[in-house]
């Protein structure tokens, strides 16, 4: 299960780095795939409502039998990871207003585009250090089953799904190296 939770860990980063090479694009005065940019922002939203709510719940139950000085760190992170959303929101309404043909700042939209990247990367690197070292000391096997049950469909298998119906995306996401974060 740890196992799993590592490799949506890795595909994350992943759709972070195909969103982070629209913004360089963006950046350097060229015009991104804002299509793919929205395809990479409903999946991200998408896994977001799938992923967070179960992973929080059985986290933190199970941290506050375990492990409670570590607590504040389960806290954190949910409240970090709960803040994340309504930037990728902002951001998905942007995109959808660019793609409507509807008139807006760019250098506003990169700015908010940089700023979400950098949170949503800040996380990630503090699941990997904080989390993963908690879940794997802490959970017994039965945790892990259970945590593995609540969980959303994986990111493979949404992945296989995604290379069906934009095919550009799952190019880019197959090339897009797991950067270190």
């Amino acid at each position: 299960m740890l196992n799993q939770l590592r490799l949506d860990h890795a595909n994350m980063a992943r759709m972070l780095h195909v969103l982070n090479l629209k913004h360089k694009t963006l950046a350097g005065g060229e015009r991104p795939d804002f299509q793919l940019m929205r395809e990479v922002v409903d999946y991200i939203l998408s896994y977001m409502d799938g992923f967070a709510s179960p992973l929080e719940k059985i986290c933190v139950e199970r941290l506050q039998e375990q492990a409670p000085e570590h607590l504040p760190l389960m806290e954190k992170m949910a409240s970090d990871y709960r803040k994340l959303k309504p930037r990728l929101s902002r951001l998905s309404n942007d995109i959808d207003m660019i793609l409507m043909d509807n008139v807006l700042p760019m250098d506003r939209f990169a700015d908010d585009l940089k700023a979400y990247l950098d949170t949503h990367r800040a996380y990630l690197r503090d699941e990997r250090e904080g989390l993963f070292p908690l879940i794997d000391k802490h959970f017994s096997p039965e945790d892990m089953e259970e945590l593995r049950q609540a969980l959303p469909e994986s990111a493979e298998k949404e992945l296989e799904r995604l290379q069906l119906a934009y095919p550009d995306l799952y190019a880019e996401l197959r090339g897009a190296e797991v950067p270190s974060l």
